[in-house]
């Protein structure tokens, strides 16, 4: 399919714009260089920024509960994108606040460490502990412990795929749903079809994903870790049904797309779904491509199923 019209104006602006590719940055230039088209601020019932404690400091979190204020929620936990480098629940407010409102759940957005100050596993070890907390402290969150899902986009759809292995692995914790959105799920493969075609002028390009991986691990052994590349698990029997969510645009397509496929295989309940013509973070620009909109109107309907 031919590329969507927004999504070509948004390449076109950011062509316009003309700034260094990001992996010429520093870490600290490319965060700052990061923004998002937002929108207007979608409104919720409430939002707190608190902490939990993590493995090494506390973690920050934002919690977003919905117009109706109830005292046993069902919950999303979810990881914001950016390679493991870029992004925080700053970045990441409007799909929270949009996923709040469509799913009526609670919204715990977590700001876990960024890389290359904190390497793999740092990531991870936050993403885990924040679940496992949640789970265990569910009425100070006003949540059910038994519907709890995990989500996240690109990276962050990483860290919340091998946080639902981790859970079945540790059976400590039970996780009801995984949403995926454009996930980067095999770091240790080979080039896929969509990472040739798509790998220059769509947004995240292949020298962007190459410093994202260059920043996050410490060496490339790390890349055969099913920690870093959930892909890489050997049994996905037991995992919690999952939506995938993938773009045709987008080098990380056909990854996403083949993990739904191993968990479809295992007997996993999974829906696999890809928006054509649209790129790599289209979710996070909905204020300016309908089709992201479609795609949180999807994640959103696939969570009220979960938790019903």
């Amino acid at each position: 399919m031919t590329l969507d019209p927004q999504a070509k104006l948004v390449l076109e602006h950011l062509a316009a714009a003309g700034g260094p590719p990001m992996e010429t940055l520093s870490p600290e230039q490319a965060r700052k260089a990061f923004v998002l088209p937002e929108g207007e601020r979608e409104p919720v019932g409430k939002v707190e920024n608190r902490t939990v404690p993590g493995p090494a400091n506390d973690i920050p979190v934002r919690i977003y509960y919905p117009k109706e204020i109830q005292s046993n929620h069902p919950a999303l936990v979810f990881y914001h994108g950016g390679g493991w480098v870029i992004g925080d629940i700053g970045s990441h407010d409007n799909i929270c606040r949009a996923l709040t409102n469509l799913a009526d759940c609670v919204t715990i957005s977590v700001d876990y460490r960024l890389a290359p100050e904190h390497k793999f596993p740092a990531a991870v070890e936050d993403s885990y502990a924040v679940i496992q907390y949640v789970y265990d402290h569910a009425g100070d969150f006003q949540v059910d412990r038994t519907r709890i899902a995990v989500g996240g986009d690109s990276a962050g759809g990483n860290l919340a795929a091998v946080v639902a292995n981790l859970a079945k692995d540790k059976n400590a914790s039970t996780i009801c749903f995984q949403l995926l959105i454009y996930p980067s799920t095999n770091l240790g493969g080979g080039p896929t079809t969509s990472m040739l075609e798509n790998s220059e002028g769509y947004f995240l390009t292949k020298g962007n994903m190459e410093w994202f991986r260059d920043c996050y691990l410490n060496g490339e052994e790390d890349k055969q870790n099913p920690l870093v590349s959930p892909a890489l698990y050997e049994d996905f029997k037991g995992l919690p049904p999952a939506l995938v969510i993938t773009a045709e645009y987008d080098p990380l397509r056909d990854e996403g797309e083949e993990y739904a496929k191993k968990l479809a295989d295992a007997g996993v309940e999974v829906e696999s779904v890809r928006y054509n013509g649209v790129i790599h973070g289209f979710v996070s620009m909905a204020a300016v491509i309908g089709k992201g909109q479609e795609a949180l109107e999807k994640a959103g309907y696939a969570l009220k199923k979960a938790f019903k």
